[in-house]
C-alpha cells in the first residue's frame, strides 16, 4: 500500500513537470497571445506557469487508478500472450531483430544518396520494418534446427577436446616396459602380432647393453639368449612398425637392471612387462602395474578340474619320492604321484589338484587305476 501512494505522488510530480514544460512552450510561442489577443506580461507568465502545473498535477494525480489499472491489465494481456512463448524463442526473436535492423541501417546508408528526400525517408523505413520483421520471424520459425545445430557444434566441440584429452591420456598411459625375460623369451612379439598388446613397448638402453653383455658371453647358452633377445627387438621393429620405442634414459647411481626398471617405472607411471617372477614380487610391492606373461599364458590355457583324466607321457623323475614328471604340449608341467614306474610310457593319469603361480601352472595327478 505504501509502494503504491509513493508511485501515485511520483506520477503526480511527472505532471507537475509536464505542466511546466507545456507552460514554457506556450510562453515562448505567439500561439496564446494570439488567440486570446493580449500582451504576456510577467504576471499572465506567472500565473499561466502556477495555473498548468497545477492542473496537470492534479490530473496526473486522479489519473493514477486509471493508469495503474491499464498497466495491469497491458500486464496481464502480456503474461498471457507469453506464456506459450519460450525463453528461447523471445533471445532468438530480439537477437534477429537486431540483426535485421543492422543490416537495414547499412542498406539505408545507400537509400540517403537518393537528391528526393521523401523518397529515400520511405525506402528506408520499409527497409527497416521488413528487415526487422524478416529479423524477428525467421529465427523464431527456425527455432528447432538452430538450436539443434548450436547443441550438435557444441556436441563436436566437447567430443574434440574429450579425444584430445583421451589420446594425450593413452599416450601416457599406454606406454610398457620391456625387461629382458620377456624379450629373450620371445611371446611378446607373438603377443603384440596378435594385437592384444596395445601402445608402445619401451626397450630402455640399460636393457640393451645387458642383451649385448649376455650376447658376447663365453657360456654358449647365454650368448644364444643373448642373441635371441636382440633379433626379437629387430623382428618387432621390421614387421611391428612404430610399436618399440628405444629409450636412452638410464640411472648410474644403480647397478642393477631391475632397480633402474622399477624407478624407470615409478618415475614415469608406465607398466613393466616381464615373466621374471621376482621382479614381478619387487615391483608390484613398489605399487608398479606388472604385465605378467606367464599368468597371461596360464590365462589362456586349457582349463583342467580336479577329477578329469588325461593322457601324458612321464619323461623323468620328480622331487619326491615315487613322483615322475610329464609335459603338455603348452609347457605346462604335470607331477605324477607313484608315477616313477611308468617313465616312457604313455599312461591316463587323474587330476587331484592344480598349483597356479606367477611363474606357471602346475597339475598333479595319479595314475588312474
Amino acid at each position: 500500500m505504501m509502494l503504491k501512494k509513493v508511485i501515485r505522488w511520483f506520477v503526480t510530480l511527472l505532471g507537475f513537470i509536464a505542466g511546466l514544460a507545456t507552460a514554457n512552450i506556450l510562453v515562448n510561442s505567439s500561439l496564446l497571445t494570439d488567440m486570446l489577443g493580449i500582451g504576456m506580461t510577467q504576471k499572465i507568465e506567472l500565473g499561466l506557469y502556477i495555473f498548468l502545473i497545477l492542473l496537470f498535477g492534479i490530473i496526473f494525480y486522479f489519473l493514477f487508478p486509471l493508469i495503474l489499472s491499464g498497466v495491469q491489465r497491458l500486464s496481464t494481456l502480456v503474461e498471457k500472450s507469453m506464456e506459450d512463448v519460450r525463453l528461447a524463442d523471445v533471445a532468438l526473436g530480439c537477437l534477429g531483430l537486431i540483426i535485421g535492423l543492422v543490416i537495414a541501417m547499412l542498406i539505408s546508408f545507400a537509400f540517403s544518396q537518393i537528391p528526393i528526400p521523401w523518397v529515400s525517408s520511405l525506402l528506408s523505413a520499409i527497409i527497416y520494418i521488413a528487415l526487422g520483421y524478416i529479423g524477428f520471424t525467421i529465427p523464431i520459425k527456425k527455432r528447432d534446427e538452430i538450436l539443434n545445430a548450436i547443441q550438435s557444434g557444441k556436441r563436436d566441440r566437447e567430443g574434440m577436446a574429450s579425444n584430445k584429452k583421451m589420446s594425450k591420456k593413452k599416450v601416457q598411459t599406454g606406454l610398457k616396459i620391456l625387461d629382458t625375460s620377456v624379450i629373450i623369451d620371445g611371446r611378446i612379439y607373438d603377443i603384440c602380432k596378435t594385437g592384444f598388446l596395445e601402445g608402445t613397448l619401451i626397450v630402455p638402453v640399460f636393457v640393451l647393453n645387458e642383451l649385448q653383455l649376455i650376447a658376447d658371453s663365453g657360456d654358449d647358452l647365454k650368448r644364444t639368449r643373448g642373441r635371441r633377445g636382440l633379433d626379437i627387438i629387430k623382428k618387432m621393429q621390421t614387421d611391428l612398425d612404430g610399436i618399440i620405442a628405444i629409450s636412452e634414459e638410464d640411472y648410474e647411481d644403480l647397478s642393477e637392471v631391475d632397480a633402474k626398471l622399477v624407478r624407470m617405472a615409478k618415475e614415469k607411471k608406465q607398466k613393466i612387462v616381464t615373466n621374471d617372477y621376482n621382479l614381478n614380487k619387487v615391483a608390484s610391492v613398489q605399487g608398479i602395474e606388472v604385465l605378467n606373461i606367464n599368468e597371461l599364458a596360464g590365462a589362456v590355457k586349457p582349463v583342467v578340474l580336479p577329477g578329469e583324466e588325461m593322457k601324458v607321457l612321464p619323461v623323468k623323475n620328480g622331487k619326491e619320492n615315487g613322483q615322475a614328471v610329464a609335459y603338455l604340449d603348452d609347457g605346462t608341467m604335470i607331477v605324477v604321484e607313484n608315477g616313477r614306474r611308468y617313465i616312457g610310457e604313455n599312461i591316463t593319469v587323474m587330476v587331484t589338484s592344480i598349483l597356479q603361480t606367477a611363474a606357471g601352472r602346475m597339475i598333479f595327478a595319479k595314475p588312474r587305476r
